[in-house]
């Protein structure tokens, strides 16, 4: 059985060969030129009862893996950077 894969690549590595000669070869703005369009596409393409269920998913998830503290870390950054803008 160990033969049969013998020189052949497994479609995760050959996806992280690709990943990385992608990265190797285009910069930070090609990736945010692709991520906006992928938003518009996406923004096109669903409505606000997508959104909210993506959004009540994510936190739902997110409050599974952590804890108090964690939100009062994120919480107490955003104040800082609120008042850093308003004071800027």
């Amino acid at each position: 059985m160990a033969r049969e894969n013998q020189g052949k690549m497994s479609r995760e590595e050959a996806g992280r060969k690709g990943g990385e000669a992608t990265s190797n070869n285009h910069d930070k703005e090609f990736y945010q030129e692709i991520g906006e369009k992928g938003g518009e596409a996406t923004s096109k393409n669903h409505d606000k009862e997508f959104y909210q269920e993506i959004g009540e998913k994510g936190g739902e998830a997110t409050s599974k893996n952590h804890d108090k503290e964690f939100y009062q870390e994120i919480g107490e950054k955003g104040g800082n950077a609120r008042n850093n803008n308003n004071n800027g």
